[in-house]
């Protein structure tokens, strides 16, 4: 089947916001190469699972499209359309691919369409045709701008007593290195502030806390993650990731195929919860890499992916030690016993993520209002960086996080 004959009640199987949104774009999707519909149902068959940033993303993706589909300032619609996916109506596809039942199962035609790309070469075509659409609509659809200016936190080192290395060298040319920190209730100090920001401010999904421990006294206006909560979900995923790899035949690939497919009551959610938080979970569990079983790698992963899907105004990461590592078989194994931490380790692991946690906030629009403060938890060294922060720069003297904070945020 090719776009061209996609009728509405083949999408009877999708949720009900995302089949509405769908069939009112249906004739825009008809118009457009195979090879870049199903992208697009792989995004959108979750609409309804998506946050609010992704949601006007792919909005405005649709409306873009729609407009493509039709003339104006003199150009005709079939015109304007080669313009925007000639890469994409160049890339030829086997017969296999046609027949799929791409609508119902895009994200599996996705994976089949990689497949096919690398046993014909045509990976270069499609990634070539993929970015030149992608900066195309970043100059029609720019992205929005936060409605306030963003505020990244990183705490680090949790219950770490001495270190020999210097922290946060990557971080210090960006900003001011504060060696004179009075770390009497840091944390709280921290917390409050982003509450406070948090309720004088209401977004939905637009402050974050996430904890690669256990939580920490915050405000219920903070939307919050933690590894510690999450421990009954991620010992079910790990019971369903050994029954799996045991099973004859199964390989990396099946097993992906197979975490991916999988539901949020399927590891425990509770059927009243944040549908929208659940699959957020599912999928840092499913798709992360050691997120099920390193903390300090389950804080990365959830950082950048609240960053890049949710686009929070507000985002504290405070990162806890992870256990040792292990031959991946005893880690997966159900017969260890409790974890032996590392903690020395994990601040050398939240020192580099920390780093990638403000890079990541660059990338989104406003970053040359966003601050960023990292502290090292319980101690008496933070790095701030802000537009009004002069960069390079070091003190001495005696300051709390409060004060801190105010010269940033």
């Amino acid at each position: 089947m090719l776009p061209i004959d996609m009728k509405p009640e083949q999408f009877k199987g999708y949720p009900p916001e995302s089949r509405k949104l769908v069939t009112n774009y249906l004739g825009a999707l008809q118009a457009l190469p195979l090879s870049f519909v199903p992208n697009l149902l792989r995004e959108a068959i979750d609409y309804d699972f998506k946050f609010p940033a992704e949601r006007r993303a792919l909005e405005r993706e649709l409306e873009n499209l729609q407009s493509v589909s039709t003339s104006h300032s003199g150009e005709s619609s079939l015109e304007n359309q080669k313009d925007w996916f000639e890469g994409f109506a160049r890339i030829t596809l086997s017969t296999q691919l046609e027949q799929m039942d791409w609508v119902n199962s895009p994200a599996q035609f996705v994976e089949q369409l990689s497949t096919h790309l690398w046993a014909t070469h045509q990976v270069d075509a499609f990634r070539k045709a993929a970015t030149d659409y992608a900066d195309r609509l970043h100059g029609k659809v720019p992205p929005e701008r936060p409605p306030i200016p963003r505020l990244g936190i990183a705490v680090i080192g949790q219950n770490v007593s001495n270190h020999e290395e210097p922290l946060f060298r990557k971080l210090r040319p960006h900003g001011g290195y504060f060696s004179g920190i009075k770390p009497e209730g840091g944390l709280k100090i921290l917390l409050d502030a982003i509450g406070t920001r948090a309720r004088l401010h209401p977004i939905p999904y637009g402050h974050w806390y996430v904890d690669g421990g256990e939580e920490a006294e915050h405000s219920s206006d903070l939307t919050c993650i933690s590894y510690h909560a999450l421990e009954p979900v991620r010992a079910a995923l790990l019971r369903k990731m050994r029954a799996e790899i045991e099973t004859p035949g199964m390989g990396p690939e099946a097993l992906r195929t197979r975490l991916a497919q999988m539901n949020p009551s399927e590891l425990g959610f509770a059927q009243a919860g944040d549908q929208v938080l659940d699959r957020f979970q599912l999928k840092l569990l499913t798709e992360g890499s050691g997120t099920q079983i390193f903390s300090t790698t389950f804080v990365q992963w959830t950082a950048r992916e609240a960053l890049r899907r949710a686009q929070p105004c507000t985002v504290l990461v405070r990162f806890a030690p992870r256990q040792r590592q292990k031959p991946m078989n005893e880690l997966l194994s159900d017969k260890q016993g409790p974890p032996e931490l590392d903690p020395v380790g994990s601040l050398m692991d939240a020192d580099l993520g920390a780093y990638y946690n403000w890079m990541n906030q660059q990338r989104l629009s406003g970053a040359d209002q966003s601050s960023f403060l990292v502290w090292f938890e319980n101690h008496s060294e933070a790095v701030a960086i802000g537009p009004a922060m002069p960069r390079g720069t070091e003190s001495t003297t005696p300051t709390d996080l409060r004060e801190l904070l105010s010269l940033i945020a």
